[in-house]
């Protein structure tokens, strides 16, 4: 009766009280975040942010690039966002992001944490490494590509005949309009699986295909808002359905397909003969194990080779279908380059690599097109390693860093023609290449893509080759579009177009 009466000695709490109090949880939260994000002293500026969200809702994840160098006009070359809880900093214009990337390059040389990636797997590969892990995966794939002949003869004999398998893939459609995506898809990745698997497959492998088409989609995925939001809010996230769920998939599908061609190397594995990176990484397993921190297992070879899909295949097909598009849009430029091609290497046999330093030309527009398409216009996120200043403001230690690379590939201040597709912007008065400072389609500095020497070789090589053999245009009666696609890339949308034989 004691307790009874104790309770009954409190006086009833009415519904305004209920809303008092809700009201001054709803302030103390709100305070305690505004204290949590604020921002430094003499932190770069930016738009105003919501409570909780920041910026993002604020964000078009469909055209970022364009929106954040449309914000650089108000907020001046380095602004500041916040995402959820994460604050960051977004550098545009040349010289900005060379002060950053190249000229602090140890300082800027962090890669942001995932919650994406986390999720997938719990360790890490090459693009979300950071430390002595990074350096050690970075390192070895590059010497071992190195050694199976990325920017050597062997390898160009490879992408050689994987460009007759898709020229011939072309002569099929039969002057028949097709989707440019799946061949150009298949012949790239094939490249990458001769490296990584020590073989090609056909095109008419469903599996393949599968795979093909689960990077795809979830590359585009990564990139969108959704994404954002994971990575801000992932325990939330866990909790609700949507698009994210759907890319957490297509990601773990691909694991689960390079798992299952790793347990096939171990079958027949021979460490004194090794085939292919798949092969050495194995080998490197064994030779690294009292050195746990360097990575070197398993789950850390399947996130490695997901690295090498994610930058050596999307980046370099995403090139070629631009090329495709900027080609039939401008056939004069088409017809110049074909000129070029037959005046150099003519009919009688493929192009080669020794042959662009003659065809100064053909590599203007090639160096034009990956100016213009633009495949990774915001680059990849990054953090610094210590406080810093850039452009007079100062940057914390481990605050995220986006480097806005369309600003630099269109930097007026840089480019003959920033706006316009035009070679000119990669020749001298006398019409040779040349390679202005600006052009940073890989990005630059420690963090700059790993596999830029392969990509410009695939570029070159597929390039020169198809337009040797085909003449490329639209539909009847249409013309070229140079909408896109955002996602982790910049991608033109499906389009169809025509090959005619040049020579029968």
């Amino acid at each position: 009766m004691v307790f009874k009466d104790v309770l009954m000695s409190f006086p009833s709490i009415s519904w305004t009280d209920t809303q008092i109090l809700l009201l001054f949880f709803v302030v103390i939260l709100l305070i305690s975040e505004q204290l949590k994000n604020r921002k430094p002293k003499n932190f770069p500026p930016g738009p105003t942010c919501y409570p909780f969200l920041g910026n993002i809702l604020s964000l078009d994840a469909e055209q970022l690039h364009l929106q954040l160098t449309k914000m650089s006009k108000t907020y001046g070359d380095i602004f500041s966002l916040r995402l959820g809880g994460i604050h960051c900093v977004v550098v545009n214009s040349y010289t900005m992001v060379k002060e950053a990337l190249i000229d602090q390059a140890d300082t800027f040389s962090g890669r942001s944490s995932n919650a994406i990636f986390k999720n997938i797997n719990r360790v890490k590969g090459i693009i979300f490494n950071n430390g002595y892990g990074w350096k050690q995966q970075r390192r070895f794939t590059l010497s071992t590509l190195r050694n199976f002949g990325v920017g050597k003869k062997n390898l160009e004999s490879n992408i050689k005949d994987e460009i007759n398998f898709l020229c011939q893939a072309i002569r099929n459609t039969d002057g028949e309009y097709f989707y440019a995506y799946r061949l150009i898809s298949n012949a790239v990745s094939n490249i990458t699986c001769s490296l990584v698997f020590g073989r090609r497959f056909e095109y008419t492998d469903k599996k393949f295909q599968t795979m093909i088409l689960l990077l795809s989609r979830a590359l585009k995925l990564e990139g969108s808002i959704w994404t954002q939001l994971y990575n801000s809010f992932p325990n939330l996230m866990d909790l609700l359905p949507g698009p994210h769920k759907e890319m957490i998939s297509c990601f773990k599908q691909l694991c689960n397909f390079l798992s299952e061609e790793i347990k096939a190397h171990h079958a027949d594995w021979d460490p004194s003969s090794p085939r292919d990176f798949i092969d050495c990484y194995l080998t490197e397993i064994e030779k690294r194990t009292d050195d746990p921190e360097a990575g070197f297992h398993e789950e850390g070879l399947c996130c490695t080779v997901l690295d090498l899909f994610i930058a050596g295949t999307e980046t370099t097909s995403t090139t070629l279908r631009w090329s495709f598009i900027y080609m039939m849009k401008f056939p004069e430029i088409q017809e110049k380059v074909q000129a070029e091609i037959d005046r150099v290497i003519g009919q009688s046999r493929q192009p080669c690599m020794a042959d662009r330093p003659n065809m100064p030309y053909t590599d203007a527009v090639i160096h034009e097109i990956q100016r213009m398409g633009n495949i990774v216009p915001v680059g990849v996120p990054r953090f610094t390693y210590n406080d810093t200043t850039l452009g007079g403001y100062f940057i914390p230690k481990g605050t995220q860093i986006i480097p806005n690379l369309t600003s630099v590939l269109f930097d007026e201040t840089q480019w003959k023609s920033p706006h316009s597709f035009d070679p000119q912007n990669f020749l001298n008065p006398q019409g040779e290449f040349i390679k202005p400072d600006a052009f940073l389609p890989f990005s630059a500095g420690k963090r700059i893509c790993p596999g830029e020497s392969l990509a410009r070789m695939e570029l070159f090589l597929f390039f020169t080759s198809i337009l040797q053999v085909f003449t490329l245009s639209p539909p009847a009666g249409t013309k070229p579009s140079l909408e896109f696609e955002l996602g982790i890339t910049l991608s033109p949308k499906p389009f169809k177009m025509t090959a005619r034989p040049r020579w029968q």
